[in-house]
């Protein structure tokens, strides 16, 4: 059985502790995917991909509301190094969620100060391992488990 993500508990969480963020409608609510693809066929490109969760479930995955924020396409894979391709977006999303952004609602013919959240990330547990900067290999390589994981 599927939920949308404005039907969980961590949802509601910042709800409660961001009355603010959570008050304003024309707030974004993102998901950063991470993975790698192979759209050129060299088996090398790392695409961030943003979704906008406080659409409607039918649009949110689709294409055309997608963000590209980030596509490496390197000879190797960046490893725990992808935090160099990332800050660009991290600087961004610190503004957007600190300050907001001025931006202008054709609907409503009025300027609004926009905030954004990234409220979750999805990737493979190496990926996961890489943006935390944490050594997923060998010895107490669990990211959950860490001190109580039986190597």
């Amino acid at each position: 059985m599927f939920h949308h993500p404005t039907d969980s508990m961590q949802w509601k969480h910042i709800d409660d502790g961001f009355p603010q963020f959570g008050k304003e409608q024309k707030n974004i609510w993102l998901g950063l995917v991470r993975d790698k693809m192979n759209p050129f066929g060299n088996l090398s490109t790392n695409l961030g991909l943003l979704v906008i969760y406080n659409l409607s479930p039918k649009l949110h995955m689709k294409r055309k509301y997608m963000i590209l924020p980030t596509m490496i396409s390197i000879p190797i894979q960046p490893k725990n190094d992808i935090i160099v391709y990332l800050c660009p977006l991290i600087e961004d999303l610190k503004l957007f969620w600190y300050e907001g952004v001025e931006v202008f609602d054709g609907f409503a013919n009025e300027s609004f100060q926009m905030h954004v959240m990234l409220f979750f990330t999805i990737n493979n547990f190496p990926t996961c391992g890489n943006l935390l900067e944490y050594n997923i290999k060998g010895h107490k390589a669990c990211l959950l488990c860490e001190e109580d994981i039986a190597s």
